[in-house]
């Protein structure tokens, strides 16, 4: 009895210690022992032993098929995993595997949720990472001048073909502010355009003025994008522009 309770206390505390959420269920998928860890994403309370499983709410996004998730695995006796979110954004691996006992008895299953939170950040940022490098290849080589500026108008990027069709290097401009590089005449219109993008207005590609650095006025076919923040708020505008044929 000695050894019995020892071994159930070191099975205590080490399901404890692991931070994984685990719980043990029949062939009836009732609940009959869980990790305190589990509780974050299941509800959880001692008196749930002994119910079934499907009747806990959980608080998992887009995953409703634990129970027929289990019911397989009981069946064919085939491990299973799948990623699972929860509506606070922390991501789980989800694994379901048969319940052995020392005489190989299949009593039931074993329900496991594993943080893989700072995993998919990982991925997410290396997903985004390739995505801007592929974007910047392309901003890179685009004949057109593509350029960034804040709402206040000082100029926070510029690529090679802006240096190409006005003639100002980019160590040059994140000096300037775009007005600088707008006929006097025309700056009122360029105001108007920001304005307008400030609250939340498509604009169709228009014709514009712009100086090169040799004092040149060129006229350009312009896009202007604005750039939105998570709050739906414009905080820069980026062009694309062209010299008019």
């Amino acid at each position: 009895m000695d050894d019995l309770s020892r071994a159930n206390n070191d099975l205590n505390n080490l399901l404890s210690v692991t931070g994984i959420g685990t719980v043990f269920v029949d062939h009836q998928l009732c609940i009959q022992r869980f990790t305190p860890a589990i509780t974050q994403l299941i509800n959880l309370i001692p008196g749930d032993v002994g119910r079934p499983i499907g009747h806990i709410a959980s608080n998992l996004v887009g995953y409703d098929s634990l129970l027929d998730d289990l019911k397989d695995v009981l069946d064919h006796l085939t491990p299973r995993e799948v990623e699972v979110e929860t509506r606070e954004g922390a991501w789980f691996l989800l694994g379901i595997r048969p319940y052995r006992t020392l005489e190989n008895v299949i009593e039931g299953a074993v329900i496991t949720f594993t943080d893989i939170t700072d995993t998919k950040k990982a991925q997410a940022a290396l997903q985004d990472s390739e995505a801007l490098r592929r974007l910047a290849v392309v901003v890179r080589d685009a004949r057109d001048a593509i350029t960034v500026q804040d709402l206040a108008g000082r100029i926070l990027a510029w690529n090679p073909g802006a240096e190409r069709i006005y003639g100002w290097s980019e160590a040059e401009v994140l000096h300037m502010n775009i007005r600088d590089l707008i006929p006097e005449g025309r700056r009122e219109e360029a105001l108007a355009v920001v304005q307008q993008l400030g609250r939340g207005t498509v604009l169709q590609p228009y014709r514009a003025q712009r100086l090169a650095k040799d004092g040149r006025i060129l006229e350009v076919w312009m896009t202007t994008t604005a750039l939105v923040n998570e709050a739906g708020e414009t905080y820069a505008l980026a062009t694309t522009e062209r010299v008019a044929d």
